[in-house]
């Protein structure tokens, strides 16, 4: 079986209306392993080839946290591809759904977000964004994450995936997932996760449609990663939008 028939038939497994229901409430959701041991190695070891990045971050050095990012280029491995197509089709009618509800009475006849991963990288092109965004994050102890938001340019998808390919309290210690929600005239709410080896969080890029006494208001995320107090931390990041830089 292909990679991209494996990761379809994965996500087919999946209690969609149950992922739905937390993304609204919550703005994220928590998927069981969705990535093998095996694939959790296998991507790992990509990040010594070179030729498999188009672009280092050394946190530290932009004052982003503390850690080791690589951007992937085209092509991309087949199972990170697979992910980002696949979760991709699920994902564009939530997407849309929550475009309707932030637009408050605008015209929202049309979708603003395509079918297919391929239509929104043509989306995201015509505006200058044509740089693959998914990701392999390294951190070591002493490593985190400030709270941010994956923008990249002014075509921003409203969902994204992690997908954690180090096993709590084995490889490592702390590093929490950190998600944090600001409400409008009230204080920020904030989540930390420990996700296992090969599961992943579905949650909000930037802002998410939250439900109110007078409808739905929007209710800017960000997310990011407490200090690592031991071992190593590694993590897939499947963004879907691409990037101008």
């Amino acid at each position: 079986m292909s990679e991209r028939a494996a990761v379809r038939e994965r996500l087919a497994a999946l209690d969609w209306p149950a992922l739905r229901a937390s993304l609204d409430e919550r703005g994220f959701a928590s998927l069981p392993r969705l990535v093998e041991p095996a694939e959790c190695d296998a991507l790992v070891s990509l990040y010594g080839d070179a030729r498999r990045f188009r672009k280092t971050v050394d946190m530290e050095r932009h004052r982003f946290g503390r850690g080791e990012y690589k951007y992937f280029a085209d092509p991309l491995p087949p199972l990170v591809a697979a992910l980002r197509a696949e979760a991709y089709r699920r994902l564009a009618p939530i997407a849309n759904d929550w475009e309707r509800a932030l637009q408050r009475g605008r015209d929202a006849r049309a979708p603003r977000w395509p079918a297919t991963l391929p239509a929104l990288r043509a989306l995201c092109a015509a505006q200058g964004q044509r740089l693959p965004t998914p990701l392999l994050l390294r951190y070591d102890a002493g490593g985190y994450n400030c709270l941010h938001r994956d923008l990249y340019g002014p075509c921003v998808f409203p969902l994204q995936l992690a997908v954690f390919l180090s096993e709590p309290g084995r490889d490592y210690d702390g590093g929490a997932f950190l998600l944090v929600e600001q409400r409008p005239r009230s204080q920020s709410v904030g989540e930390a996760l420990l996700p296992r080896r090969g599961e992943a969080v579905l949650f909000a890029t930037a802002d998410r449609p939250r439900r109110g006494a007078r409808g739905f208001h929007r209710a800017a995320m960000r997310h990011g990663v407490s200090t690592v107090t031991r071992g190593e931390r590694w993590t897939l990041g499947v963004i879907f939008h691409d990037a101008k830089s």
